[in-house]
């Protein structure tokens, strides 16, 4: 009895432990356990530079998106794009929700409006303005921008201009899994 009690004892501390270092907003330790959900771009591969034509210096437009492999259940996305190299600290590019569960990618260039034709919804970015800004980095060292793609059991039902902080938080308990694309730029 004692083996089994130990047994469920660690189990539960390796769920603890899980939960504390890994995703934010994961559901259970077994979301997505084979990694199958994954984020491209058509525009650059993970871990290279971004074009410039979607960065400050160029058009200052959002790159094409794509995923796969989302995980059954996904009834909304939402997106985040972040700089955690900016100082003082971590700077967000990109917010949006709501994205419909069907949807399995974004064109090059999404409309900065409150809200798109698909019923997602646009944050505010660190301006704070509405919709996707380009890496913008002081010159120096290469900077990684990370889009973070979370499949969702549910809409948010934010309002538009809702913060990467409202988002994190209304997601907490309903992510089904997470994916992610790194790109760098530089000045």
């Amino acid at each position: 009895m004692s083996r089994i009690r130990n047994k469920a004892v660690l189990a539960g501390l390796a769920a603890a432990l899980w939960l504390a270092a890994g995703p934010s907003f994961a559901a259970s330790p077994a979301a997505d356990p084979a990694g199958d959900f994954k984020l491209t771009s058509s525009a650059f591969p993970a871990e290279t530079t971004i074009p410039t034509k979607y960065s400050c210096n160029g058009q200052d437009i959002s790159p094409p998106l794509a995923w796969s492999g989302a995980p059954a259940g996904a009834k909304s996305f939402a997106l985040i794009m972040d700089d955690p190299d900016a100082r003082p600290n971590t700077w967000v590019h990109w917010v949006l929700f709501d994205l419909p569960g069907d949807t399995q990618s974004l064109s090059e260039n999404v409309p900065k409006t409150n809200e798109l034709a698909s019923g997602a919804r646009h944050g505010n970015n660190g301006e704070p303005k509405i919709g996707y800004e380009g890496p913008c980095p002081p010159p120096g060292p290469v900077h990684h921008y990370h889009f973070k793609l979370y499949a969702l059991d549910g809409k948010l039902g934010l309002k538009a201009g809702a913060t990467k902080a409202d988002v994190e938080k209304a997601m907490k308990g309903h992510a089904l899994g997470e994916a992610h694309l790194v790109g760098l730029f530089k000045r």
